[in-house]
């Protein structure tokens, strides 16, 4: 099928969006109170991330929000996902409360209300204190209690302003890429996964401490968490592989996703983490705090991955690996049912839960050109396509009867890529980080006419 023949509306009422966070955009990191983040320190050390980049500036956010607020708006952005920065609001994470911090998410969801656009706020996007780094960080149970205070101090300030509320971010990077592999903050490697499956553990019952906060705070608006998904597939035809791929969905994706919506960790894996010493204990109540109940899944999805039957491969013995297909700028394999897999999926697994799709983009090596004028373009067919064969292959979800909700772009705007620095783009939105200028890209406009439409 030609891209002009798609005729492919999606429901009356879709959400679409944007989405950014926090740290990758707000720049402004010692400005108005704000306090010392794990993102801070680790980008500060030499060697943590690509060409020495911090987020010292980055787009500079904090103090362009309204010219960026209007670039959504002329843009069509019906919503917009953005993250809280836990150290504008508490700087050292459990002490004073920074009422300039609040002050500036205040402005920014009233803005985002004015211009038509609703506020998605995101609690926890990796950007913990450092004080409470220097306490053990989320191995420190305690820290739990200190986020929950957080939580309804931002509830608290910004109510209902705010159009849907999502405790934590991608729990399973902050947990694993943190504290195994080392490559994201707070820099921690145990390769044993010990230390990364108690911090996991922790931001899950954090999360549900939010969740009761929320409750109680009586506010009305949908809450949820958004979890990185991904599909997954046996990379050979055998009985093993096949079973590989189960145990790594399982391991990736249900050891998040099922003590949230049903209070308890996939039994199989939990056994299987048991026999190799590393199971975190679970504290009387946790799986109930934990499963307390949200309103809605979000998932962020950006590849599929493939899945090789291998004893040596830690406890799930599973060898996990991108798919042979081209690649994005990240490495990550381009295919275009990665969205319809995983909603396939989690809703035959979890039905009955609304799904939104809370990130979904790719990043390219975007060029800049100049028309005659002199004004710069970025002409990104290459991530047009990968937008558009995502969502086309997304519609088809909606006849299987998979309550798909919202869809989010990742990113609104080119940013500060965590280990990679500014050497990755994923938005829509270019900026010469110079000098600050924003330059919407083709991929903007084109999805600009995806959301008028409502569908392709």
């Amino acid at each position: 099928m030609r891209q002009d023949d798609l005729d492919l509306r999606y429901p009356e009422g879709f959400l679409w969006g944007c989405a950014t966070a926090s740290f990758q955009i707000e720049g402004a990191h010692d400005a108005d109170g704000r306090g010392e983040s794990i993102w801070d320190r680790f980008s500060h050390t030499p060697g943590k991330v690509e060409g020495g980049d911090t987020g010292d500036l980055a787009c500079d956010h904090y103090h362009r929000f309204r010219e960026d607020v209007a670039l959504m708006k002329e843009l069509g952005l019906k919503a917009y996902r953005f993250s809280i920065a836990w150290p504008r609001i508490i700087p050292d994470g459990s002490g004073a409360v920074n009422e300039a911090g609040l002050d500036f998410y205040r402005e920014l969801v009233a803005e985002l209300r004015a211009a038509g656009i609703v506020p998605v706020a995101t609690l926890y996007h990796w950007d913990l204190p450092q004080p409470l780094q220097e306490r053990g960080g989320w191995l420190n149970r305690s820290v739990c209690d200190c986020f929950a205070r957080y939580a309804r101090i931002v509830f608290d300030a910004l109510g209902d302003g705010v159009g849907m509320w999502i405790t934590h971010n991608e729990p399973w990077c902050a947990a694993f890429l943190g504290h195994e592999k080392g490559v994201h903050a707070p820099g921690i490697v145990d390769p044993t996964m010990k230390t990364a499956l108690l911090v996991a553990h922790h931001l899950l019952l954090s999360h549900g401490m939010a969740v009761r906060e929320y409750r109680s705070a009586g506010l009305s608006a949908p809450i949820g968490i958004a979890l990185n998904m991904a599909p997954f597939a046996p990379a050979g035809n055998s009985a093993g592989d096949a079973e590989a791929a189960r145990r790594a969905y399982r391991a990736g994706n249900d050891w998040f996703a099922m003590p949230v919506l049903r209070g308890e960790y996939p039994a199989d894996i939990a056994a299987r983490y048991q026999a190799a010493g590393i199971m975190p204990t679970v504290g009387q109540g946790d799986m109930a705090t934990i499963g307390a109940g949200i309103d809605f899944l979000g998932i962020n999805v950006y590849f599929r991955q493939l899945a090789t039957h291998d004893p040596a491969a830690g406890p799930i013995e599973a060898r996990v690996e991108f798919g042979p297909g081209s690649r994005t700028s990240m490495g990550w394999e381009i295919y275009a049912r990665a969205t319809r897999d995983i909603l396939i999926s989690v809703s035959a697994e979890y039905p009955g839960v609304d799904l939104y799709v809370t990130e979904n983009g790719a990043a390219f090596d975007d060029r800049v050109e100049y028309e005659p004028d002199g004004s710069p373009r970025v002409h990104d067919k290459d991530r047009i396509t990968f937008l558009r064969d995502q969502l086309c292959q997304a519609h088809e979800v909606f006849a299987a009867g998979v309550p798909f909700k919202g869809y989010f772009l990742w990113s609104f705007m080119d940013n500060f890529e965590w280990a990679y620095g500014y050497s990755k783009r994923f938005g829509i939105v270019h900026v010469d980080y110079e000098s600050q200028r924003r330059t919407p890209k083709d991929s903007a406009l084109w999805y600009r006419s995806v959301m008028e439409a409502n569908g392709l």
